[in-house]
């Protein structure tokens, strides 16, 4: 009877162990607070993996930099200390210019033309980030960016002097063109940053204006159409290498999923955002002539500084993605 017990109690001991090795948790951090579009859509993602996977792979999202800070994000899903995690690509555009790519001004405006311009630009960043150690699961691309300033902005003259908070390289180099002051300010501290006067300016969408309550501090937003940067999520490889493959399966279609929802989600949010800016007393602001002539000669001396940079391959991305 003892003998039988103990191999029931073992029994039921490797049952366990085998129940417990068999659900797999990830972290997934992200920059963004939790009324963001993207957060909303990595919600509904990591429960979509749940789902599919039949609870065997769990994504906890970690929102607003709580786990890491945005630009240590990439680096953590490299290194495995975070196994997924969102990226915004142009924070990485001194690594290398396939990063900097839907952050060039004026070469891919509107939805339309931004997502032609992921599917020119995809293979290359995918074996950009293989190389890293990397996978792509999926992309969405923010609202289009405009300037928030309370000063009346004519022409690209009267950018001159303004404390621009720069969030990545090529934000940095927008300032430089048009005679800013750079100032770097990741999201999660770009409220505080304008009510101590840190900054006064930035380019970026009306989801950012309202996730940070901009309106109590700055009053207008110039609807420039600028261009459409994308978050990414990425994954590390070896993590998802150690995954079965029902479960790697589960996990790409959750991500294909989100970023068909993501996009759409883009588009409804983008102007609602603008509505609620509008609604909390700012005013959206229709750029002059003058002011878009000059932001897109900005545009084309970082797009011919970034074709020969980024040499064929930049070339050959161009060159699909006008052909679209």
């Amino acid at each position: 009877m003892k003998k039988t017990l103990s191999l029931l109690a073992a029994s039921f001991a490797l049952a366990f162990s085998a129940s417990a090795t068999a659900q797999t948790k990830w972290d997934l951090p992200t920059a963004y607070p939790s009324s963001n579009f993207h957060v909303e859509n990595l919600n509904q993602f990591a429960k979509d993996v749940d789902t599919l996977s039949n609870g065997k792979l769990k994504i906890v999202v970690h929102n607003n930099a709580s786990l890491y800070k945005a630009p240590e994000i990439k680096r953590a899903v490299q290194g495995n200390q975070a196994q997924i995690g969102e990226i915004l690509l142009t924070n990485f555009a001194n690594e290398d210019p396939i990063y900097a790519l839907d952050g060039l001004p004026f070469l891919a405006t509107g939805y339309d033309a931004s997502f032609k311009l992921y599917q020119a630009q995809k293979a290359y960043l995918e074996k950009k980030l293989a190389s890293q150690g990397m996978t792509l699961l999926y992309s969405v691309a923010w609202p289009a960016q405009g300037i928030f300033a309370n000063r009346d902005l004519k022409t690209v003259d009267d950018l001159k002097g303004l404390k621009w908070r720069a969030y990545s390289p090529v934000t940095a180099k927008i300032a430089e063109l048009v005679g800013a002051q750079p100032v770097t300010v990741q999201a999660a501290e770009l409220s505080q940053a304008m009510a101590t006067g840190v900054i006064d300016s930035y380019m970026s969408s009306a989801s950012t204006g309202y996730d940070t309550k901009t309106y109590e501090y700055i009053k207008k937003w110039y609807d420039n159409q600028a261009w459409l940067p994308k978050n990414a999520v990425i994954v590390n490889k070896r993590a998802f290498d150690a995954l079965d493959p029902a479960t790697q399966e589960a996990l790409k279609k959750a991500g294909a999923q989100a970023e068909e929802r993501g996009w759409k989600l883009s588009q409804e949010k983008g102007e609602w955002y603008k509505q609620e800016l509008t609604k909390n007393g700012m005013a959206i602001v229709k750029p002059t002539a003058e002011l878009q002539e000059g932001l897109s000669k900005v545009g084309q001396v970082m797009i011919d500084e970034w074709v020969k940079r980024a040499g064929d391959d930049g070339k050959a991305i161009i060159d699909s993605y006008r052909k679209m």
